[in-house]
This record gives C-alpha cells, structure tokens and sequence, in this order.
C-alpha cells in the first residue's frame, strides 16, 4: 500500500507529457532503412559530404521556421566540419608512414637494422652448395621470375614478393628439397606472405592454379603449415622495400616527375637484386641503399648521388656500397639472368615510367667510385 502511494506521489505533469508522447510515437510504424552491400558504399569523402548535405536538408524540412540567421550559421558549422576532416595540414599528410615519425625515426631505424641481422631472419650465404642437393642458382632464379608473374597477376604489393623470397631462402638454408617441390614452396609462401601483407589475399585454389595444378590444395595446405612451422609463424620482418621507403623519401631532390622515374628505378634494381642468388649476402639495407644510388646515379650522372642527407640516414658511406653496386649494375646491363625477363618486361609498362631501359654511364660508375678510393686515401 505504502508503494503504491509512493508511485503516485512521484507522478508529476512532466513525467505524465513525457508518457503521453511516448505512447504517441510508439504507435507510429517504424520507418524502414534500405539495406546497402558494404561494397556499394562510396567512399569516405563522398559519405562524409552526402551525410553532411543530408544532416542539412533535414535540419530545413524538420524546422523551416527557424530564421534565417540560424540556419546560415548551421551551414557554416558544417562547412567547418567538412574542412577539419578533409584539409589536414601539410605535417600531416607528409607523414603517411608510422615508421617516418620525426621523433622516434633514428629509434626505429636503428631496431629494423638489428631485426635484419638476426641470424634467425638471415639465409645462409652459400646455402645451395651447402644444403641443396640439385638446386642450383637459375633454378632459384627462375622460381623467382615465376612468383614476379603471378604478383603482378594477382596485384600483389612489393612487400609481398620480398617477403615470399625471404621465406624461399631461409627454408632452403637449412631444408634439403628435391627439385619437384620447389614450385610447390613458392606457392606456399607468396600463400603466407599475400596473407600477411594483402588486404584481399587470393585463396589456397588460385594459387593452385597459378602452378596449373601441378599440386592439388591439400599438398599447398601442408606445404604452408610446415613453413610456418619452421619460421615459428614469426612472419613478419624487415625487408629490401622496408628500408627502400625511407631512404626514397631522403632522397628525393628533383622534381616530381624525375622523382617518380627515380622511385620506379630503384624499386626495378631492388626487385632484380631478388633473382640474383649473390645478392642474398647482402643486408636488405645495403641492397636498398644500393639501389637509390645506383638509380640516381642512371637518372643524374652529373651530380654526386650520395649526399651527406643519405649518408646520415642510411648509415653507409657510398663506398661501403661498391660492391652491391657493381653487383646490381650487372642485372641492370642484362649481363646475368638474360633470359628471365619477368621484371625486366614489368618495368618496360609506361606505368613505371619504362625505367628497365634506362642504363648509366658505365665509365662514369667505374670513375665514381675510384675517385672515392682516392678521397678516402
């Protein structure tokens, strides 16, 4: 009894308008919502901009009495909200990679250049003489040369294609394996490598087919799981491209279409360095460093391609890089792996500015370095 009149106690005119209008809208039938396939969505921008111009519409249909200073003010609120989500200042938008970050940019740098000398993430520099029975190097560089192919049909990123031959080599390192399962391993780690890096990787049947079935999925399936064993499903890790990034945004000097041609170039010496079976010794950084010379180098003869800038940002002199210069000049001239073309056909496309047919000054390269020597003397 006591609760029943504490209930009615309680009961105001406010909560009883409250209950009024509540009744009233729940007697309203719910208004359906079209269902939109997440694929159909347009972009963000375009979303953000249809949101805001239908948040404005229904502020005039719902209150059309309003003044009009009112509703000059509302259009300028959102215009100031679509420009906080779309002009973000120049800082901003110079720092698309979180590895870039100014302050801890040396910190990192110096934690990737000990990640790439873990011996755990190093193939063994002779590994096929030591290790591989039948193997030989063309044979490694034509597995290499049909993994190209198959990320340039499946759109796959560069970081792929490095991690899927980082993968090849130290399996190989220290697995015996007979010539018809080498296909088999390349399939098996550009599968954990495109799942590692891909937003949409392909499935385990496309790289079937890739290999025109020569190995049915079951054989893939266990291929992959005996790999990721032996990486101890540590998948990840600092490549060629890894390095190559930062020292491209250092390097950067000439206009933007010459940058361009520059990045395209040392990406195609990067990616040619993977067929090559003596680049394998090199760090990926050194391999890195040594392409942005040598491709600026081929793009500028004329100017010093190793300023002070690079010098402190990679940590290697031009002449500690000599070696994996010379070693890259070679693949560049054509004159080992001729008759692999995959990256060389690649980077012929206009869309990589044509830099496979871009040669340096052979004389000029030699001259370079031996005045180097005589600096240094």
């Amino acid at each position: 009894m006591a609760e029943k009149e504490n209930t009615h106690s309680r009961l105001t005119h406010a909560s009883t308008k409250r209950a009024s209008a509540m009744e009233a809208f729940n007697s309203q039938p719910p208004s359906k919502k079209k269902r939109v396939p997440l694929s159909d969505l347009p972009n963000l921008s375009n979303a953000v901009n249809s949101r805001t111009s239908t948040v404005q519409s229904n502020r005039k249909k719902t209150r059309p009495e309003k003044k009009k200073q009112d509703s000059k003010r509302e259009e300028i609120d959102v215009s100031c909200v679509s420009v906080s989500i779309h002009d973000t200042t120049d800082e901003e938008n110079t720092v698309e990679d979180p590895q870039m970050a100014a302050p801890y940019g040396f910190d990192i740098y110096q934690y990737l250049r000990s990640m790439e000398a873990e011996p755990k993430r190093r193939p063994l520099p002779n590994y096929i003489k030591k290790t591989q029975l039948n193997l030989t190097a063309h044979m490694r560089g034509v597995l290499i040369d049909w993994l190209v192919e198959v990320a340039e049909n499946y759109k796959l990123v560069s970081d792929t294609l490095y991690l899927t031959a980082s993968y090849i080599d130290r399996y190989l390192s220290l697995n015996a394996i007979k010539l018809e399962k080498l296909q088999l391993l390349g399939a098996a780690s550009m599968l954990i490598a495109s799942k590692y890096e891909e937003i949409s990787p392909p499935d385990v049947d496309e790289f079937c087919g890739a290999t025109a079935n020569t190995y049915n999925k079951q054989e893939v399936v266990e291929m992959e799981c005996d790999l990721l064993r032996f990486l101890k499903y540590e998948m990840g890790g600092p490549t060629i491209s890894t390095f190559l990034r930062r020292f491209l945004k250092n390097g950067h000097e000439y206009s933007k279409r010459a940058n361009l041609a520059l990045e395209f170039l040392a990406y195609y010496l990067a990616e040619l360095s993977l067929m090559d079976y003596g680049c394998i010794k090199y760090l990926p950084s050194v391999v890195a460093a040594s392409a942005v010379l040598l491709a600026k180098f081929t793009v500028d003869p004329t100017n010093h391609p190793w300023n002070k800038k690079l010098e402190t940002s990679t940590g290697y002199k031009a002449n500690e890089l000599k070696e994996c210069v010379y070693a890259l000049h070679e693949l560049q001239l054509n004159k080992r792996y001729s008759s692999l073309g995959a990256i060389r056909d690649k980077y012929k496309q206009h869309t990589f500015k044509c830099v496979s047919t871009l040669l340096p000054q052979e004389e000029m390269l030699y001259s370079f370095f031996d005045e180097l020597e005589e600096e240094s003397v």
